[in-house]
C-alpha cells in the first residue's frame, strides 16, 4: 500500500530530528531506523484512533465490545495462519466485521442483549482459534500466541501498511459520523425522529469498532486491547467538561500511554503490550487520585455544597 510509504517519508525525518532529545539507550532507535520507526508510528496511529473511538464507547456503555472483538480477532488470526492464502490480518478483519455486524443485528432485534452476544462470540471464537491451532496449527502456535500479548516485532512492512490504512479510513469515517454517532449515543429515539438512519449508522459503528480492534492486536495484544481502547478515554472523562474535550484528551492520553509504555518496555526488556497496559492503568490511578485531592484541598466550597 502506498499510504504506509507516504507516512514513513513524511514522519521519518521528523523522528530522526528529535531522536537526539529522546532519553534512554534503546528507545531512541525507534526514532532513527526505519525498521523501528514503523512500529512506533503504528502504535501512535492506533492510540489516536482508539482514543477517539473509546470516548464514544464509554458514553454508550460498550467498553467490553472491544475486548470481545479482540478475542474474535485472535480466533480469526489463528484460522488465517492455519489456512493461509492471505495475510492473517485480512482474515481477522473479515471475520471481525462479520462478528460485529451479527452482534449489532442480534442486539438491535432484541433477540439477546448486546453483552450476551459479545460473550458468545468472545468465547466461541477464542475457543475455535485455540482448537484449530492445536489440531492443525503445527509451527504456527508460537506465532498466534504472540498476538495474545502483543509485540512490536510482529509489525513488518506489510502489517504496517495494513494498520496505517485501516486506521486512516476509520479516523476519517469517525470524523464524518461524529455528530450522528453522538446523537444516537445520547438518545437513539430522538435521533430517529430527527430522520437519522439509526440502523445504518449503528452498523457502520460496529464495523468501525472491528476495524480499530484488528489494528490494535499487534500493538497491545488480544488480552490487553482495553488498555488503549477504554483506559485513555476513562482518564479523559475524569478531567473533561465536555464531550469534545474528552475526545481530544482521549487521543492525547493514548499517545502518552503508548510512548511511555514503549519507553519502559524497551529499556526494561518487557513486553510492549503488557507495559502499555500497566502504564495506562497507572496513569488512570494518578489522575483519579489527583482529582480527588484537588477537590478536597483546593475546592472546599464545592465540597460543602
Amino acid at each position: 500500500m502506498v499510504i504506509g510509504s507516504l507516512v514513513i517519508d513524511l514522519l521519518g525525518p521528523i523522528l530522526e530530528f528529535i531522536a537526539p532529545f529522546i532519553p534512554g539507550e534503546v528507545f531512541p532507535l525507534y526514532f532513527t531506523k526505519v525498521y523501528y520507526q514503523r512500529p512506533l508510528i503504528a502504535a501512535i496511529v492506533v492510540s489516536i484512533v482508539a482514543g477517539f473511538l473509546g470516548a464514544f464507547l464509554l458514553i454508550r456503555n460498550l467498553a467490553l465490545i472491544g475486548d470481545g472483538l479482540a478475542h474474535v480477532t485472535f480466533g480469526s488470526i489463528a484460522i488465517g495462519l492455519v489456512v493461509g492464502w492471505v495475510d492473517p490480518l485480512w482474515w481477522a478483519l473479515g471475520l471481525s466485521i462479520v462478528a460485529a455486524i451479527l452482534i449489532d443485528f442480534l442486539s438491535y432485534r432484541k433477540w439477546i442483549t448486546g453483552d450476551t452476544a459479545i460473550a458468545i462470540f468472545l468465547t466461541g471464537m477464542l475457543g475455535l482459534g485455540i482448537v484449530v491451532t492445536r489440531i492443525w496449527g503445527g509451527g504456527s502456535l508460537a506465532s498466534v500466541e504472540g498476538y495474545l500479548w502483543g509485540s512490536l516485532n510482529l509489525i513488518d512492512e506489510e502489517s504496517f501498511n495494513f494498520i496505517v490504512a485501516v486506521c486512516f479510513f476509520a479516523y476519517i469515517l469517525l470524523i464524518i459520523l461524529y455528530r450522528s454517532i453522538l446523537a444516537i449515543s445520547i438518545d437513539s429515539i430522538a435521533a430517529r425522529v430527527q430522520g437519522l438512519p439509526v440502523p445504518l449508522i449503528s452498523l457502520l459503528w460496529s464495523i468501525l469498532i472491528a476495524l480499530v480492534v484488528v489494528s490494535m492486536v499487534q500493538i497491545v495484544g488480544v488480552l490487553l486491547v482495553t488498555a488503549l481502547l477504554v483506559t485513555p478515554a476513562a482518564i479523559a472523562q475524569l478531567v473533561s467538561r465536555s464531550f469534545l474535550t474528552c475526545v481530544i484528551l482521549s487521543q492525547i492520553f493514548g499517545v502518552i500511554t503508548v510512548l511511555l509504555g514503549l519507553y519502559y518496555s524497551t529499556e526494561l526488556g518487557t513486553g510492549s503490550g503488557s507495559m502499555i497496559a500497566l502504564v495506562s492503568a497507572v496513569l488512570f490511578v494518578i489522575v483519579a487520585i489527583s482529582k480527588a485531592l484537588i477537590k478536597v484541598f483546593f475546592l472546599p466550597k464545592e465540597n460543602a455544597n
